[in-house]
């Protein structure tokens, strides 16, 4: 363990023997650090915090501190971050309330660039990649392979469905179904993300039933329970891409906050 002689690490904080914490760095109590992981200067973790594996912490960021939520009352609740993600410079991640699940979450394999605020009870997949400035308040559930283009802005407990992306300087107000591009202020759909689904190996008859999907919810004169019967129709109809069509249908019929439409 590499752990500079100016950081201070409480002896109660279980790190694993491969961890790198570099100087004036403060570690709590309550924090786990797996294999591998590097922090970096000026990182304060606190609160009761799980990392994994082979993440890499850059300067100054602030991980597990008490929710921006005036009804926190000191209970005990949790961040948790996967395994190889990135978060880079001034990041603030806090921990979760009991008027949710209590924990924050981060998947694994996410790039988090500077700025980035996760605020109590988020929820974020793995692949992820957040811009600069990209900030989540409470409650928002953001699924894998998202891109949060920089200064994204999102409301408490909007979801973004997998796959989604938005563009520079998007404010979410309202949920947005997997696969989108939206962007803008007032935010608004621009079709499917084409480009990242190739990249990610969804073939071209998926792609194709996925951009029909879109069409029918998005351009079509149909109310949302007519689009959603078709989009289940759809699906039945379509080999490739029916498992993306019920996903997309899912989302949809669980929206809460209301559908960016």
């Amino acid at each position: 363990m590499a752990i500079h002689p100016t950081a201070i690490v409480d002896p109660k904080a279980e790190l694993d023997s491969t961890v790198d914490v570099g100087p004036y760095s403060v570690i709590g109590p309550h924090v786990r650090i797996g294999a591998r992981t590097r922090v970096a200067s000026h990182v304060v973790i606190e609160g009761h915090t799980t990392i994994g594996e082979d993440n890499n912490i850059f300067q100054f960021a602030s991980l597990g501190g008490m929710p921006q939520d005036k009804k926190f009352a000191g209970e005990t609740t949790y961040l948790e971050i996967g395994n190889r993600n990135t978060i880079r410079e001034f990041c603030t991640f806090n921990v979760g309330t009991v008027q949710d699940e209590g924990i924050t979450r981060l998947g694994d394999d996410n790039w988090i660039m500077a700025y980035v605020h996760l605020a109590h009870d988020v929820q974020v997949g793995s692949h992820t990649i957040f811009a600069n400035n990209a900030q989540l308040a409470g409650h928002v559930h953001i699924g894998d392979w998202v891109i949060l283009g920089g200064f994204t802005l999102i409301h408490q407990f909007c979801r973004v469905g997998a796959h989604a992306m938005t563009g520079f300087g998007s404010h979410v107000s309202q949920d947005i179904a997997p696969f989108l591009m939206v962007s803008g202020l007032p935010t608004t759909t621009y079709g499917i993300n084409t480009v990242g689904l190739r990249r990610r190996g969804f073939s071209t008859s998926q792609i194709t039933d996925i951009k029909r999907a879109y069409k029918t919810v998005y351009r079509s004169d149909l109310s949302l329970e007519d689009a959603k019967a078709k989009l289940l129709e759809d699906a039945k109809s379509s080999e490739e891409a029916g498992d993306y069509l019920r996903q997309m249908y899912q989302f949809i019929d669980k929206s809460e906050r209301g559908l960016l439409r």
